[in-house]
């Protein structure tokens, strides 16, 4: 590899002394060069990994409302119909997450780890929303971008109900209400058009509804249920998991009847002979050949 990391080789070029770093320029140059004198068919650039996901938050009269649909993509085929993307933080915070699903899972697991750590050396006092927040922005911009996950951090403390959108960068902003996503823009569409200050606790419940649906059934990298999580002043939490299920199949393969035909009863096809022969002594392994220790407890 020494010709695509050693400027000397094929380029005359010259790595700077201060300010920004070029040096995979040449790299890059030199790559791009060859898969274009190659056969395309063989050598694809490398793009990046699409994702998809529709996940929305918003800020209600007494509270926070999150929502998320439950389909996990691996490229076009659907690994998982029925995924959970919000995840506990802490009893007040939870946290949505759209991207690479191991890397939602794993930092929100870490954080909501460091979250539980911070209460018991602080006297066990509810967490602030602010503190996940820095911690989950300071842990992705350290990996800048490379660890795929967008949030959507809610939750509500001392000092009321607080929404937060994260992105893979570190960048973040505040917000009264905001999705993420490949179906964000069809839920945005939705809370454009239905949002208004101090929401009743059934309304915010339903806009969000509204918005996951709207993903669900305009991207293709969102389905299956809708998933809400409200999060209120007083510090209870309602999860309402698969609260909408659009596209439930079990009613329709129930109502599709199969011919008889098609199932083959026992003699369909004759036994022409049987032999069983026991197993000679000697071999294979038997409890009394296992030897028993106790755990060390």
């Amino acid at each position: 590899m020494s010709e695509f990391t050693n400027p000397d080789i094929g380029l005359d070029s010259t790595t700077p002394t201060g300010g920004f770093n070029f040096e995979n320029v040449h790299r890059n140059s030199l790559i791009e060069s060859q898969l274009q004198k190659a056969s395309t068919k063989n050598n694809i650039t490398p793009l990046a990994t699409k994702t998809g996901t529709t996940i929305v938050g918003l800020v209600y009269k007494n509270g926070i409302v999150l929502g998320a649909d439950t389909r996990s993509t691996n490229d076009t085929t659907v690994a998982d119909k029925n995924c959970e993307k919000i995840h506990y933080i802490a009893p007040n915070i939870y946290c949505c997450g759209a991207g690479t699903a191991a890397d939602t899972e794993k930092t929100t697991e870490l954080i909501s780890s460091q979250m539980e750590l911070l209460r018991m050396n602080t006297g066990d006092g509810q967490s602030r929303v602010v503190t996940a927040c820095t911690m989950l922005k300071r842990m992705l911009f350290r990996y800048q971008g490379y660890v795929s996950a967008a949030l959507v951090l809610g939750g509500c403390d001392v000092n009321g109900p607080h929404l937060y959108q994260i992105y893979p960068h570190g960048s973040t902003g505040k917000l009264p209400f905001t999705t993420m996503g490949s179906g964000s823009l069809a839920a945005m569409a939705v809370f454009e058009e239905g949002f208004k200050d101090d929401l009743e606790e059934e309304e915010a419940v339903e806009l969000v509804k509204r918005a996951i649906l709207a993903g669900i059934f305009n991207d293709l990298g969102s389905g299956s249920n809708c998933d809400t999580t409200v999060i209120r002043l007083d510090g209870t939490v309602v999860h309402g998991r698969n609260c909408i299920m659009p596209n439930e199949v079990k009613p329709l393969r129930d109502s599709v009847k199969r011919s008889d035909v098609l199932n083959m009863r026992k003699g369909t096809t004759a036994v022409l002979k049987s032999t069983f022969k026991p197993r000679k002594s000697g071999f294979g392994v038997t409890l009394a050949d296992v030897t028993v220790t106790p755990m060390e407890t």
